[in-house]
């Protein structure tokens, strides 16, 4: 072999040695970020017909509280699409413990004053006694709330400053609810990473039952999954709450109607033994 052909022949087997060397590194680096989930992105969003509206996982489990304390009360939908509305407007669907320059000791989901009756400072600070408290004056103050658009109906309580600002969330506030009042099966989908603790059915148990007090969820002994009884709507009501509040409970999957989410796959999808009960599974 010339000593032409010689050099030919180590340039090829330096190409073929780089060549494998970044292919190892490249597939290294997908099993990496398929492991860490690093590319991950968590939000929850729900979709009605074209439009579709996304959410922090953190203010999605503030929407649910928001449609399960309105359920608990007996409203109509209409009743959950102002509350989330008002919520988003107020508070980004956050539980902040400030005000501002109009309301200094505004506080909670909705922004409500101890100065002004809403309650004591602990008590607007506890969102199920927020939301309570907000739908108790939208019964009493606007008992027509159902033909009002959302902005009236949520200014009529609030009195804002700004009473035409909750017209911009009215979108995503109905999205929501129908989502999370039942009337849109499988329309709420949170996208997740897998949980960094075990999951705690108990915990969702107490918080579902505080938010929606009829609701009877059935943790198995080892806690690693539960049931809830529900038919139709209702079905659907609960397991959007559920998905809704998988990140703070380490729900891994949660089915219904035919329909399951599944953490790991970041969606809905068919699901066989699903009528009669939500059914939830926990992070172990």
């Amino acid at each position: 072999m010339s000593k032409r052909s010689r050099r030919r022949w180590r340039a090829l087997v330096v190409l073929v040695l780089c060549l494998a060397v970044v292919t190892a590194g490249a597939w290294a680096a997908s099993r990496f970020i398929d492991s860490s989930e690093i590319l991950v992105r968590e939000h929850c969003t729900a979709i009605v017909g074209p439009d579709s509206f996304k959410l922090a996982p953190d203010q999605a489990a503030n929407a649910a509280l928001i449609s399960a304390v309105s359920l608990d009360r007996g409203l109509p939908a209409r009743a959950a699409s102002i509350g989330i509305a008002t919520g988003f407007q107020e508070s980004k669907l956050r539980n902040i413990d400030y005000g501002d320059e109009a309301g200094p000791d505004s506080r909670g989901l909705f922004q409500q004053r101890p100065s002004q009756g809403w309650g004591s400072e602990e008590q607007v600070m506890d969102p199920v006694y927020a939301a309570n408290r907000f739908y108790q004056e939208l019964e009493e103050l606007v008992p027509d709330f159902e033909d009002l658009d959302i902005t009236v109906a949520a200014q009529k309580v609030q009195r804002s400053a700004f009473p035409d600002a909750y017209a911009d969330h009215e979108p995503e506030g109905r999205a929501y609810a129908s989502a999370l009042t039942g009337h849109s099966p499988a329309a709420l989908n949170c996208v997740l990473k897998s949980p960094a603790e075990p999951g705690d059915a108990a915990a969702m148990s107490a918080a579902l039952q505080d938010q929606l007090s009829s609701a009877r969820p059935q943790v198995s002994d080892d806690g690693r999954t539960a049931t809830i009884p529900a038919s139709g709507t209702r079905g659907w009501a609960l397991v959007q709450w559920a998905v809704a509040n998988a990140d703070q409970f380490g729900i891994t999957s949660a089915s219904f109607g035919g329909q399951g989410w599944v953490r790991a796959d970041h969606g809905w999808a068919p699901a066989t033994g699903t009528d009669g009960a939500v059914t939830l599974t926990f992070a172990d």
